[in-house]
C-alpha cells in the first residue's frame, strides 16, 4: 500500500515538474510554409479569400468529419469571419486586410492561442507561389499539445503543408475543368436593363463587375424595379492589344424605365438581334477562349459581325448560384449583320392602305416609369470605372 502511495506521489511530482518545464518554455512561434500552385494568381486569391472554400482544402476539416463550422453573412474580404468547433477544440478567424491578388491578413483565436495569419501570392514561371504564415503566442494547453507532438513548427507546419497540397488539387480541378460549345445562330429578344457604362482594363472587368452589380441591385430594391434575369456585360468595344474595353455592366428589368439626368445608374434597351451564341461551362478565365471559338465559327461560316457592339456575356450560373467554378456557365452572344431581304412595295389596295414600318406607332402595353434617382455624378455625360479603396487593418 505504501509503495502505491510513493508511486502516486512520484507521478504527481513528475506531472508538476513537466508542467513547470512547459510553462517556462517560450510560447511565441513563427511558422511558414510555401507551395507553388498550378493555377492563376487571381483564381487562388479569390478562392482563399472566401472562408466558405476553406472546408474544401483545410486539412483539419478532412481529419475531423464531425467538425461544426459556422458562417456569418460576410465570408469574403475585410471583416469576413468564420468559426468552428471540433474534436480538438474551438476557434474563430477574421480577415483584417486584403490586397487584390496579392495578400491577405487575418487574426485567429484557437483555444486561447492568438495568432496573426498572413497569405501572399506571387507569380512564378511554374505557377503561383502561395505562402502561408502564422505568428503568435501559444496558450498553456497548446504548449502541452505541441510538446507531445514534436513541437509547434511540426504541428502547424504539417497542417499547412497538407492544406496547401489540397488547395493545389482542388483548384487544379475547379479552375482547369471547362467546356466550350458554339450553339450557333440564335435570335436574342429585346431586353430592358439598368447599367453603369465606363471604359475598363480588361483584366479588371471582373473586379468592377463585383462592385457595380450590388449597387444596381440595391437601386432596384429601393425603387421597386423588378429584375428579370441574370446580370450581363455589353462589350461596346473590345481592344485586346491595348487591354481596354468600353463596357456596360447590366441587370435586366421587366419593364422599361427612365432614370433622371446625371444618375450613375442609367436605363437602356437592348434591341432584338440575331447573333451567334457560345456557352462556356467553367471558370470565367476561360471566357476569352469562348470568344475566340465564336470568331472562328463566324469566319468558317462567312458571317459578318454587326458593329453595333462587340459582344455580350450573360452570367447564367455564377458564384452567387454555386461556389464551384467548374460548374459556372457564361453565355456569349456576338451580333451578326442580317442577310438582305427582298424589298417591300407599298401601294394602294382595294381593302386597306398599308403603312410603312418606319411610320407605324408602337403599342405600349404598360406605362413607362420615370425614376428620379438620388444617385448623382459630377459629370452627367460620363461614368468612370468604380474605384476600390485599399482596406486598412482592423482589430480582431
Amino acid at each position: 500500500m505504501r509503495i502505491l502511495k510513493y508511486m502516486f506521489l512520484l507521478l504527481l511530482l513528475s506531472l508538476v515538474a513537466l508542467s513547470i518545464f512547459i510553462a517556462t518554455q517560450k510560447g511565441d512561434f513563427n511558422v511558414e510554409r510555401s507551395k507553388v500552385v498550378n493555377s492563376p494568381k487571381p483564381a487562388i486569391y479569390h478562392y482563399v479569400n472566401d472562408y466558405k472554400n476553406w472546408g474544401d482544402f483545410g486539412s483539419w476539416t478532412i481529419e475531423d468529419p464531425e467538425i461544426k463550422i459556422a458562417y456569418p453573412q460576410k465570408t469574403i474580404g475585410k471583416g469576413a469571419s468564420y468559426s468552428w468547433e471540433g474534436k480538438d477544440g474551438a476557434g474563430q478567424m477574421r480577415t483584417l486586410y486584403v490586397k487584390e491578388n496579392d495578400s491577405i491578413s487575418q487574426k485567429m483565436d484557437y483555444n486561447g492561442t492568438l495568432a496573426t495569419v498572413s497569405w501572399s501570392f506571387k507569380d512564378t514561371t511554374r505557377g503561383t507561389k502561395v505562402s502561408w504564415r502564422s505568428i503568435g503566442e501559444m496558450s498553456f494547453l497548446f504548449k502541452i499539445y505541441a510538446a507531445l507532438n514534436g513541437g509547434v513548427d511540426k504541428v502547424i507546419g504539417t497542417m499547412y503543408e497538407q492544406s496547401l497540397a489540397n488547395l493545389d488539387k482542388a483548384l487544379d480541378y475547379e479552375i482547369n475543368t471547362f467546356s466550350i460549345k458554339v450553339n450557333g445562330l440564335v435570335k436574342k429578344p429585346e431586353t430592358f436593363y439598368l447599367s453603369q457604362t465606363f471604359t475598363s482594363e480588361i483584366a479588371k472587368i471582373n473586379k468592377n463587375f463585383k462592385i457595380v452589380v450590388p449597387q444596381i441591385e440595391t437601386f432596384c430594391k429601393a425603387n421597386n424595379v423588378v429584375i428579370s434575369g441574370n446580370p450581363f456585360i455589353i462589350y461596346h468595344t473590345y481592344d485586346l492589344q491595348k487591354g481596354l474595353a468600353k463596357i456596360s455592366i447590366c441587370i435586366p428589368i421587366k419593364n422599361e424605365i427612365f432614370t433622371s439626368a446625371g444618375s450613375d445608374i442609367l436605363s437602356g434597351k437592348l434591341e432584338a438581334f440575331e447573333g451567334v451564341k457560345t456557352t462556356v461551362i467553367g471558370d470565367i478565365s476561360h471566357n476569352k477562349k469562348g470568344y475566340d471559338k465564336t470568331i472562328q465559327y463566324l469566319n468558317k461560316n462567312q458571317l459578318s459581325t454587326n458593329p453595333v457592339f462587340s459582344h455580350i456575356e450573360i452570367y447564367s450560373t455564377a458564384k452567387a448560384n454555386i461556389k464551384n467554378p467548374s460548374k459556372w456557365s457564361t453565355e456569349i452572344y456576338m451580333p451578326i449583320l442580317p442577310k438582305a431581304a427582298p424589298a417591300k412595295v407599298y401601294g394602294p389596295s382595294a381593302t386597306s392602305s398599308p403603312i410603312p414600318p418606319e411610320q407605324a406607332i408602337p403599342i405600349v402595353s404598360e406605362p413607362i416609369k420615370v425614376i428620379k434617382t438620388p444617385l448623382k455624378t459630377n459629370d452627367s455625360k460620363k461614368t468612370v470605372a468604380p474605384k476600390v479603396k485599399e482596406e486598412e487593418p482592423s482589430e480582431f
